[in-house]
């Protein structure tokens, strides 16, 4: 019989001394690095939620919505405690070339910017931008994770680091797709 999970007035206080649960058990300090880095991934996919809430564009939506999803995989992966018996590895460069693939056809769709922009054109981009933003922590802190010996798969870096591009990519289609060019910052 599969084990009953947990309701949350259940795990109320589990996290009460500071640590906080690994999948594939074990436990670990909330300011570990691990932790920071997972937690940096799932703060990337609120603010994408927010992008999601906020845009009026059915593709924008099914875009971000996507992305969320592997976000859900790249943190479940990040969480996963490194000392278990199964490693649980999602993230795959097929994955990778598929943002690669999205940030093309985005790109052809709309002129980017020559140099670096203002976010806040329109609330939807501007929130895209603040999860781009995040995105790119996560990167830095999957960085020194993976240099520190807690992640073995590199997929997961290089997937943060071309999530950030699309996300950036997906800012300026938000805007061109309302008319509202992104507005360079001034030198």
């Amino acid at each position: 019989m599969p084990e009953r999970k947990k309701t949350m007035q259940e795990l109320a206080g589990s996290g009460d001394d500071g640590t906080t649960g690994l999948l594939g058990g074990g436990r670990a300090s909330k300011d570990d690095l691990r932790i920071e880095t997972y937690g940096t991934v799932d703060e990337a996919s609120s603010a994408l939620g927010l992008a999601k809430a906020l845009t009026s564009d059915p593709r924008v939506k099914e875009i971000v919505e996507r992305l969320q999803a592997d976000l859900y995989r790249v943190g479940a992966e990040l969480a996963t405690n490194p000392d278990g018996k199964s490693r649980f590895v999602t993230t795959t460069a097929e994955e990778v070339a598929g943002l690669d693939g999205l940030m093309a056809e985005l790109e052809a769709e709309v002129p980017m910017p020559d140099g670096f922009i203002l976010p806040g054109t329109t609330p939807a981009s501007a929130a895209l931008d603040l999860a781009r933003a995040v995105v790119r922590r996560a990167e830095r802190r999957c960085v020194t994770l993976t240099r520190e010996g807690g992640i073995q798969n590199p997929q997961v870096r290089r997937y943060l680091n071309r999530l950030g591009l699309v996300l950036f990519v997906l800012g300026r289609y938000e805007e061109g797709r309302v008319g509202k060019p992104a507005r360079a910052a001034k030198e």
